[in-house]
């Protein structure tokens, strides 16, 4: 299992600043963003990618994945296409979409499962012309595949090859799916984990409660990473797992202290799950 970084909170780096950033705290390369204000974007992708990845492979780095701008979800999106050409191109097979949300007080659940469905044929057709995987991430937030058995209604049926499973124990445990559950459901199409961890707590306002939640380092949180990595063995998962930096430090650790410390901790459950 690779241990790379989801470079979305890295945006101002260069790609030689990638790379360094990479061989400081020893991880194995990234889920690279192809957004606005990124090395790469969807204006620049067809030359911007494939080198990009040429420069990370020379300096012993890899790119398993890239992740779309968050408004990435149709195969009629005029960068959807060119994008899964630079990925074949650059020898990328897995990308991240973005996420359509839903408003279950006002719109019909099984019409938009239908429509996403829809959209997934020319998706599958996209991807096989260009050797790629087209994966969605399990998200809270009312998104639609927002846990593995609302992903399930969506992708099960097409071919695994083409359309994948991101599952992300994070958005599970704010869902209330445990992992192991999520995993049964779409193992044949997992493609991509994610690696962060939530904090989950109770905000009282004027006599009235609701749930907040904050990102931490891995281990600082509810997610229960031994029985995670435990159920990935078990299925004998073998793909990558990116670390999204998405934590709120308000006690002196620096961004660089916590990401080493991150690194360390997805290695040390990647090498003695049990």
């Amino acid at each position: 299992m690779q241990i790379i970084v989801f470079s979305k909170m890295l945006a101002a780096q260069t790609v030689p600043e990638l790379i360094a950033t990479a061989h400081q705290h020893d991880f194995d390369g990234y889920d690279l963003c192809i957004r606005p204000g990124h090395p790469v974007t969807p204006d620049n992708v067809m030359t911007a990618l494939p080198a990009a990845v040429q420069m990370m492979r020379t300096a012993g780095l890899d790119v398993p994945l890239v992740t779309s701008d968050i408004t990435l979800t149709s195969p009629d999106d005029p960068t959807a296409e060119p994008i899964l050409r630079a990925m074949d191109a650059a020898d990328v097979r897995r990308i991240k979409l973005g996420y359509t949300f839903f408003d279950p007080l006002t719109q019909d659940y099984w019409s938009e499962v239908e429509r996403i469905r829809q959209d997934n044929e020319k998706w599958q057709s996209l991807a096989q012309r260009y050797n790629v995987k087209v994966c969605y991430h399990t998200h809270n937030e009312r998104v639609m595949g927002i846990n593995g058995a609302a992903l399930c209604h969506l992708i099960n049926g097409f071919d695994p090859r083409y359309i994948g499973a991101y599952l992300d124990p994070t958005h599970l445990v704010l869902e209330g799916e445990e992992f192991a559950f999520a995993l049964a459901m779409v193992q044949p199409y997992l493609a991509m984990v994610a690696g962060k961890d939530v904090l989950k707590f109770r905000v009282e306002k004027n006599g009235h409660g609701s749930s907040s939640y904050r990102g931490v380092p891995a281990g600082e949180g509810f997610v229960d990473w031994t029985a995670v990595f435990s159920d990935l063995k078990r299925v004998g998962y073998d793909g990558p797992l990116s670390v999204a930096c998405e934590w709120h430090l308000d006690d002196g650790r620096t961004f660089s202290d916590v990401l080493r410390q991150e690194i360390r901790f997805f290695k040390h459950h990647r090498d003695t799950a049990g």
